[in-house]
């Protein structure tokens, strides 16, 4: 039994307004000139104008009614014409409209078509058309006209109309004697939420239960007065049942329920199936358009539905939770806005597929007019495909998020497009797809395959042909030939045709059976709809959570009022970017990075700052609770792994809950009402529709259930918690209190040594791997960078423990700044400011003068060195120090300790404060998380990062006045192991800082030791040094009368090469150059880069400039053991003989490195440069030097010495006379009897003008460059164009090789030659990219 809740509070209204649009008859036919000029086509083909006949009621202050946008998008494609020819079914679709603040208010429609009983529109019609048809039969055919299909003809048709069978023009004729004239009208409901599907069968039913013969039934008005005034939009969480119009008119209101989900719990509302959009488009397609969106591209969605395009676009808008479009959004563009299709900003628009904006193809209509289309997404849902932006990066983890949205699928039975497969790695269409593993993709077209429905057997021979797959561009890999079972099956059914059988009838399934679906009525199918919604944006939100979930880290809260924020909000920085890409693994930056950009993003980083001020917003609420959730259920230590965790699902399975609240089944309200409608009015009888008065206004008719109850359950809080919840004491006891903190010590503590060991043995194992002493090493999906993100996350929580006061989102950095504070003021000559320091601080910098004092006059009383002054320090601020702990420290074995010769260059310091000024200095980063995070990345770099955690933990006193006694920093056995732990990630090399942070500009230290031969030169010198980062330094000057000098560039990552040189001005150029030093002065990477040659003209090889490879100091290690002296090349090309089988050798191992690196991933060969392994010590280009000095001939000619470069200037000129005098070349015979008809062969005439050509090259370019130095470049070149081992046998057979070379060469000895050549050509299996400072632009 129901009870009255006369004074429950409710929400707004239901519908704000009934609309009614159509033909005005006192204004008559009149042409809508804003569709633009369709004179070309059919009078039945062209838009009219329609008005708003009557809206109730007049206003509402809340949504004031605006005709004109209404009309237009009730009528998308302008008011239309029929007749009995046409299809005339009504037609449902929604829109939205957007006002001026961003808000919006949706729109239902449904367009049916009435007879035309005025005669005088049927009159103008007729005469339209008799017009049109004059003009044809005059053979004014106007360009562009529209030919459609059909048979049907007309004795008042033209000629032209009659002798075309398949035009079908008279389904677009009318004749006023014959056909029964259709207009367009439209009833339609604007509300304040999508409640699509009670406004879908609200409106089909008002159309159908319209009493249209005498009998039962309610008065259109009676259903209307009571959704507008008697309905309203539940509160959060509540569910309401009202009623709507029945399919015909003698039956009872049908009962439906609406609720309005309760956030942050429940997603926010959506009505949109996101199963139709799935099941049309494909999860590809759907991933890709979601991609997109949220980089802010011009989406532009085609459709002959109009519903469709609404679908569409409400549903990918949906899954960008909690990220909301700000742009332009106009699902449904009316012909009179195309004009908004040259916008230059990012839209969301959806285009009828025949609308005036498509251009013709001979295809049919297939290509946009735009302005631009270089960021233009477009999406052609009928097809359905989609054509993609250039360079769109990929989404992360697209690949698990396709195969889980699939899982999902499979669960509900969604069926996919016929062309995508169900699974990852299907054949389609004969051709095998493969995920998409680049970081780009480029511009191109995904097909997919429409709704599944019932074929006959001629439709799955026709599934090849029919689907539009054939709209793929040729050659593209989705327009193959048909798939051989294809053509084996249409001979199977020719032989059945021989045989007299009919297959007409044969059903598809009968042949290709399919899993039989459960066929649901329509509030099942509705409840599965609302389950599978749930079900899809929760992993979409799910994936967001996953990578946002640490982003409160990142935003940079404003220090002043709200007012002032949001006056300068445009020019401040809220989010620190460097920071947060640091933490991301490298193939996810290039999404991550112009997602960041977008407005989107912004929107939400600008929300979050607002919530300072008590503003939330409804989707950052929901967005937030979910990573509460994530973090519970993960735990610290789940956390800190930075795993992905699927999403579970709900407990009551996300479907519709039972309804709390009911709105009385709708009265009459026409005591008299007409007996029946032969159409659906143009106008209601406005005293019925009357608004009731505002006291009374919904509450006469809402009633409360009695016993309602809710579906929802909770779930229960130890599903939440992680394991460690459990073993917690719920007492409040001392005893209960000191065993819970001890739990979460020891669980920290095991943590860290859990992270360490798997950061030490997976790097090894790396390492051993590329060494060649173990097997492949998978690092499961984890790369360097996530690994280290999270190491800083346990830093960070270990700091967080015990905290007394917490001053900013980042503990390591306020414990590291307030130690810097201390040794600021550790200077006695520097005042004290009582208004800078806190108490704390202030009583510690007292405490420290003190100490630096006692400890100064103990060493003055003493008289001992600064070694026993610094013990005296640390053990005045209290530190205890386990004495094999500073034994292991100080063994070398995993500490920095060089037992190398020292460098020349003056070593860094090694204080904690001297990195953290280096840090302080960047100015990519903007939050404290940020600096610490670059802080740990770059002591982990320098091996310091043990060593700089037990500086600071030293000062007892410091650390007693941050952090409680139960603290994890103030167990000191737990400490030391934790310090331990971190000691072991020394045995390894990291490059998290230089990897990283790319942007930053760093300072290089540059030593120049020259030889004490000729340790002067009078020209001016200059430098160039290249990364692997792929930046270059412009040349720079080095300073006159110095050797030493530093300069400020952005990061070069490792160094691989170095170019120096000068002009040779002057009276003594001449110089002769040891080595060059090269140090980041930030990380302490010292490079040496070994020259021991000449820079001048006249002495050595001539060459005023040199390329050195760079040669990283391992100065943390011990010494690598000296390679054997046959490995070492010699300084001259003189100086040392090799023996032919050691230089086969030194070959060998050259070529296998090399093919070694380029199967290495990018992670790996960045550490290993390829410019190191061609040019640098023991590389290709110094073994073929010593291969090509193996029986030269070089000191023969009068005396003086000849380099290679002299024989393979020779060789190009030997090579010129051949091309030129071909003739006299067939006389000549080469040295050693063999004979020169080979070179009649094309592909050595090819080669030969290759190397002539690569010569020249090199001589232009390489003038300042020496002989060796133009070998190492055509050595380089001819490598990288796949020449080096084709030009070694024409080189082998010209008479200079017989001049020049002994018997027992590697170029005249048969064997030798043939292993040189057969060594070098499985090289041509790689793209070898060269760095620019080796090929010098060539």
């Amino acid at each position: 039994m129901n009870m009255s809740v006369p004074d429950l509070s409710v929400g707004c209204r239901f519908a704000d307004y009934f609309v009614i649009c159509g033909l005005d008859i006192d204004s008559g036919l009149e042409p809508d000139r804003l569709c633009g000029d369709n004179l070309h086509v059919s009078p039945l083909d062209r838009a009219y104008k329609g008005k708003i006949l009557a809206h109730y009621p007049d206003n509402v202050s809340s949504n004031p009614f605006d005709e004109h946008a209404v009309c237009m998008l009730c009528f998308p494609a302008g008011l239309q014409f029929k007749t009995q020819k046409h299809c005339l079914e009504p037609r449902f679709h929604s829109f939205v409209v957007t006002r001026e603040n961003a808000s919006r208010y949706y729109g239902f429609s449904l367009i049916f078509y009435e007879e035309v009983r005025n005669r005088n529109i049927c009159s103008a019609m007729h005469t339209l058309q008799t017009m049109y048809i004059t003009e044809l039969s005059s053979g004014q055919t106007p360009p562009g006209h529209r030919k459609t299909t059909g048979k049907e003809s007309s004795r008042s048709l033209p000629r032209s109309f009659k002798l075309a069978p398949h035009t079908g023009a008279a389904s677009n004729y009318y004749e006023i004697a014959k056909d029964k004239l259709y207009v367009a009208k439209s009833i339609a409901l604007i509300c304040q939420y999508p409640y699509v599907r009670v406004s879908q069968m609200f409106l089909e039913n008002l159309f159908r239960s319209l009493p249209r013969q005498p009998g039962p039934g309610l008065s259109p008005e009676s259903y209307v007065y009571n959704l507008l005034y008697e309905v309203p939009v539940p509160l959060l969480g509540q569910a309401l049942r009202l009623y709507v119009p029945p399919a015909e008119p003698h039956l009872d209101p049908i009962p439906v329920v609406i609720r309005m989900p309760n956030p942050p719990e429940e997603l926010p509302l959506l009505d949109y199936p996101l199963r139709v959009m799935f099941s049309t488009l494909g999860v590809e397609c759907v991933v890709q358009l979601f991609t997109c969106v949220l980089l802010e591209h011009q989406v532009l969605l085609r459709s002959s539905d109009y519903n469709k395009l609404m679908l569409v676009a409400e549903c990918i808008i949906s899954l960008l939770l909690p990220f909301t479009w700000a742009h332009v959004y106009v699902p449904i563009l009316p012909a009179p806005l195309y004009h908004f299709l040259d916008a230059p900003v990012p839209f969301v628009m959806g285009l009828h597929s025949d609308s005036a904006a498509l251009s013709l193809t001979p295809n049919g209509p297939r290509s946009v007019v735009l302005g631009s289309e270089a960021a233009l997404c477009l999406v052609d849902i009928d097809k359905p495909d989609i054509q993609l932006p250039e360079e769109l990066p990929i989404f992360p983890h697209r690949t698990p998020l396709i195969e889980e949205l699939n899982h999902i699928l499979d669960k509900h039975q969604i069926q996919r497009p016929e062309t995508e497969p169900t699974k990852l790695g299907v054949p389609i269409n004969g051709s095998s797809y493969k995920p998409m593993n680049d970081s780009m993709s480029s511009s191109c077209t995904l097909p997919s395959g429409g709704l599944r429905r019932k074929h006959s057997f001629h439709d799955v021979l026709d599934w090849d042909e029919s689907r539009p797959l054939n709209a793929s561009p040729p050659g593209s890999p989705t327009r193959r030939a048909a798939p051989r079972r294809l053509d084996a099956l249409q001979r199977i059914v020719d032989i059945v045709k021989r045989t007299g059988v009919n297959i007409d009838d044969v059903d598809a399934e009968t042949v290709m059976p399919t899993t039989k679906k459960k066929i649901l009525n329509d509030e099942e199918q509705y409840a599965e709809d609302i389950r599978f919604n749930v079900a899809i944006r929760e992993t979409f939100l799910n994936r967001f959570v996953h990578i946002f979930l640490m982003y409160e880290n990142f935003v940079i809260m404003p220090d002043q009022g709200r007012d002032s924020w949001l006056t300068a909000r445009e020019s401040m920085v809220n989010f620190d970017k460097a920071s947060f890409l640091s933490d991301q693994p490298q193939r996810h930056r290039p999404f991550l990075s112009r997602f960041l950009e977008t407005q989107m993003f912004a929107t939400l980083i600008d929300n979050k700052i607002m919530t300072n001020w008590g503003e939330y917003d409804a989707n950052l609420q929901v967005f937030e609770h979910r990573i509460k959730s994530v973090r519970r259920r993960l735990g610290e230590g789940g956390l800190a792994t930075r795993g992905y965790s699927v999403w579970a699902g709900l407990a009551g399975g996300g479907g519709s809950a039972g309804a709390e609240l009911e709105v009385g089944a709708p009265g009459e309200r026409l005591p008299h009402r007409a007996a029946y409608y032969r159409a659906f009015p143009a106008r209601l009888d406005a005293n019925a529709l009357a608004p009731p008065p505002a006291n009374d206004r919904r509450t006469n008719s809402l009633k409360r259930i009695k016993n309602a109850k809710w579906q929802v359950k909770d779930c229960p809080p130890e599903l939440l918690l992680g394991d460690i919840t459990r073993r917690l004491s719920t007492e409040v006891t001392p005893a209960a209190i000191a065993q819970n903190n001890r739990t979460f010590v020891e669980k920290l503590l095991k943590e860290c040594k859990t992270k360490t060991k798997r950061m030490l043995l997976e790097k090894m194992g790396t390492e051993e791997t590329d060494l060649g002493f173990g097997t492949e090493v998978s690092i499961t999906g984890v790369e360097e960078s996530t690994m280290i993100a999270s190491l800083c996350d346990l830093l960070e929580r270990l700091w967080s423990h015990g905290l007394q006061h917490k001053m900013g989102k980042s503990a390591l950095w306020m414990h590291l700044t307030n130690y810097q504070e201390l040794e600021q003021c550790s200077n006695s000559t520097k005042p004290i400011d009582p208004n800078y320091l806190t108490p704390a601080l202030a009583w510690c910098v007292l405490r420290k003068r003190l100490d630096y004092l006692s400890s100064v006059g103990a060493e003055v009383e003493a008289q001992q060195g600064s070694s026993s002054a610094n013990r005296s320090r640390d053990s005045s601020r209290g530190g205890s120090r386990d004495s094999s702990r500073d034994r292991l420290s100080n063994s070398g074995t995993l500490e920095r300790k060089s037992s190398q010769p020292p460098c020349p260059l003056r070593p860094l310091p090694e204080s904690l404060t001297f990195d953290m000024r280096n840090v302080q200095a960047m100015t990519d980063i903007k939050t404290e998380i940020g600096y610490a995070r670059a802080w740990v990345r770059l002591s982990l770099e320098k091996k310091l990062l043990s060593k700089h955690l037990r500086e600071l933990l030293a000062d007892a006193t410091l650390l007693r006045s941050q952090y409680k006694r139960t603290a994890f920093l103030r167990c000191e056995e737990e400490r030391e192991q934790f310090l331990y732990h971190l000691l072991t990630l020394n045995a390894v090399d990291y490059f998290c800082f230089t990897n990283t942070y790319l942007t930053a500009k760093l300072p290089y230290r540059v030593l120049i030791v020259p030889s004490r031969k000729a340790s002067q030169t009078t020209a001016n010198c200059w430098i160039s040094i290249s990364g692997a980062n792929g930046e270059s330094t412009p040349k720079i000057p080095i300073p006159r009368n110095t050797s030493e000098f530093v300069f400020h560039h952005k990061n070069l990552g490792i160094l691989s090469t170095l170019r120096i040189g000068h002009d040779n001005s002057g009276l003594s150029p001449r110089w002769l150059l040891d080595q060059v030093y090269v140090r980041n002065e930030v990380t302490g990477h010292t490079y040496t880069f070994p020259c021991n040659r000449w820079l001048g003209t006249g002495v050595d090889d001539g060459s005023t400039e040199r390329l050195l490879v760079a040669t990283r100091m391992r100065s943390d290690r011990t010494p690598r053991t000296p390679a054997p002296p046959a490995l070492q090349p010699p300084q001259t090309p003189t100086t040392t003989h090799l023996s032919t089988s050691t230089i086969q050798h030194m070959i060998g191992d050259c070529v296998n490195a090399i093919v070694k690196w380029h199967y290495q991933s990018k992670r790996d060969k960045d550490a290993n440069s390829l410019s190191v392994l061609l040019c640098g010590e023991n590389g290709l280009v110094k073994c073929l030097e010593q291969a090509f000095l193996c029986g030269f001939k070089s000191s023969r000619l009068f005396g003086k010495n000849l380099f290679i470069w002299d024989y393979f200037a020779r060789v190009k000129e030997e090579f010129k006379m051949s091309l030129c005098d071909e003739a006299s070349a067939q006389s000549n015979k080469s040295c050693g009897g063999v004979a020169y008809n080979c070179r009649q062969d094309q592909e050595h005439r090819s080669i030969w003008r290759c190397y002539c050509h690569l010569m020249d090259e090199i001589s232009s370019v390489g003038r300042t460059s020496g002989k060796d130095g133009k070998f190492q470049l055509f050595i380089c070149l001819s490598l990288r164009e796949h020449w080096l081992h084709r030009m070694l046998v024409p080189m082998s057979m010209t008479r200079v090789t017989g001049e020049m070379y002994e018997e027992q060469s590697f170029l005249r000895k048969r064997g030798l030659l043939t292993f040189l050549r057969q060594i070098l050509e499985p090289l041509d299996e790689f793209d070898i990219v060269l760095e620019n400072s080796l090929t010098q632009g060539i």
